[in-house]
């Protein structure tokens, strides 16, 4: 049986890149989506490799498609997962046209570069070099998921495909999105895994006042006002480091103290302190206000103003540890100087940071990039991994996209930015992971 050493590597190489490029051209901005073309492309590449395919979705314009390669013997299922949708691009803020796919300067230009069609494109040309070669799992299943709609929330992805057609993508272990760009720490050179993502717990503030005629501001009291102390601490101030197990791992894994939690943090901001901006919300409650509504007419002075706040929460805490955080950063509700009020309540989710599947990530960084290590995160926004642990309590899910030459600090500010490009590179590296993944988890 074939495996990874006799895989053709710069064909495989090729074949990523072209695939990626494709995808790119195919514009999948979402809202609205326009999915379709995309997935019946990689449909057609796993089909002729030798794949089961089905394109299952909630409407006929937006379908996800689900591609099995069975093994000999029953076994685990390695899902690699990811989705085709994108978020707007603006071109005029572009230096590049951003559903062009160009290649230059190293790069791959494009919507979608970073986030996710690279990895779509790699997981795919990984699959279609092993099964186009022959190889078949000699124990359980691979599974390439490409859903829609992650950009909105899922709802037509991976929420609905989980809940429609469980059977269809109920996976033991999977790969999706969420870290891998490497960046250095300590002297090392680390890469991300991510095993959980932070929950939401958005809520709302309000200050109150008295309406009067804005000609004559002092015959009221104007509610906008009294919130901006409460701008100013927010912006001033975050809450102490939450040591959830995952965030003293973190700590630890960078040679860091975890009972020195604040200590740490003055190091890593003093080391790097792009990285402290990147690592911070990591390790506790983030309140970013978003949104604040006064008064509907300019003349009036407002008699009450809401701030509404995107909260993300540690996995493994709760509302309790929010309202503890809330009150840490701007006092407590109880003194009169705002309501609170909750508007969403989704705790964070997380797999095992120990598992044969992070053993095989392990191995494979020691051996394709010595000296380094891997870190155990967590992902601060959410992904599609959220739908498949919660669908399958057993499912160990890993955000993992090798990046050596791009690094964390390079790549994460043009995730949903102008000029997004992937380094060709890294493309490269992560479509060999893949297969390499593959080989050692299914034999």
């Amino acid at each position: 049986m074939p495996g990874v050493a006799d895989l053709d590597a710069r064909a495989l190489e090729a074949d990523a890149v072209d695939l990626l490029r494709r995808l790119i051209r195919i514009d999948t901005v979402n809202p609205p989506g326009r999915e379709r073309p995309a997935q019946t492309l990689l449909a057609e590449r796993l089909t002729a490799a030798g794949f089961e395919c089905e394109l299952l979705g909630a409407t006929e314009e937006r379908p996800n498609l689900v591609a099995r390669l069975r093994g000999a013997a029953d076994g685990p299922t390695l899902c690699l997962l990811g989705h085709t949708d994108t978020v707007l691009a603006d071109a005029s803020a572009w230096s590049r046209d951003p559903f062009s796919g160009d290649l230059a300067d190293g790069f791959i230009w494009g919507r979608g570069a970073i986030d996710m069609k690279s990895q779509v494109a790699a997981e795919v040309a990984a699959a279609v070099a092993l099964a186009g070669a022959g190889w078949r799992p000699a124990h359980g299943e691979l599974s390439i998921v490409a859903v829609v709609d992650e950009e909105t929330g899922g709802e037509l992805g991976a929420r609905w495909l989980t809940a429609e057609h469980p059977e269809k993508v109920r996976c033991q272990m999977l790969l999706n999105e969420g870290a891998g760009a490497c960046f250095e720490y300590g002297g090392r050179r680390r890469y991300g895994v991510s095993v959980a993502e932070k929950g939401v717990f958005r809520f709302s503030l309000t200050t109150r006042g008295a309406a009067a005629h804005a000609s004559t501001p002092r015959m009221g009291e104007n509610a906008l006002l009294k919130m901006a102390p409460l701008l100013s601490r927010l912006a001033a101030h975050s809450p102490s480091p939450a040591m959830t197990p995952q965030a003293r791992a973190l700590l630890a894994a960078l040679g860091e103290d975890p009972e020195d939690s604040a200590g740490a943090l003055a190091r890593i901001a003093a080391h790097s302190p792009a990285l402290h901006r990147l690592l911070e919300p990591v390790l506790s409650v983030s309140m970013a206000p978003t949104r604040i509504s006064a008064s509907q007419k300019i003349n009036v002075i407002p008699s009450e103003c809401e701030l509404r706040v995107d909260c993300r929460v540690p996995p493994g805490l709760g509302e309790d540890d929010v309202r503890a955080a809330i009150e840490e950063v701007l006092g407590s509700a109880a003194d009169g100087d705002f309501e609170l009020a909750f508007t969403e309540r989704i705790p964070g989710n997380s797999s095992p940071a120990s598992s044969p599947l992070m053993e095989a990530i392990e191995t494979w960084v020691a051996e394709h990039d010595p000296g380094a290590g891997t870190v155990a995160t967590v992902m601060p926004g959410f992904t599609d991994s959220r739908h498949f642990r919660e669908a399958f309590p057993d499912c160990v899910a890993y955000g993992f996209f090798p990046q050596r030459h791009q690094s964390l600090l390079e790549a994460w500010p043009l995730m949903h930015g102008a000029d997004e490009r992937i380094d060709v590179r890294d493309l490269h590296l992560a479509a060999g992971c893949y297969a390499d993944l593959a080989v050692r988890l299914l034999g």
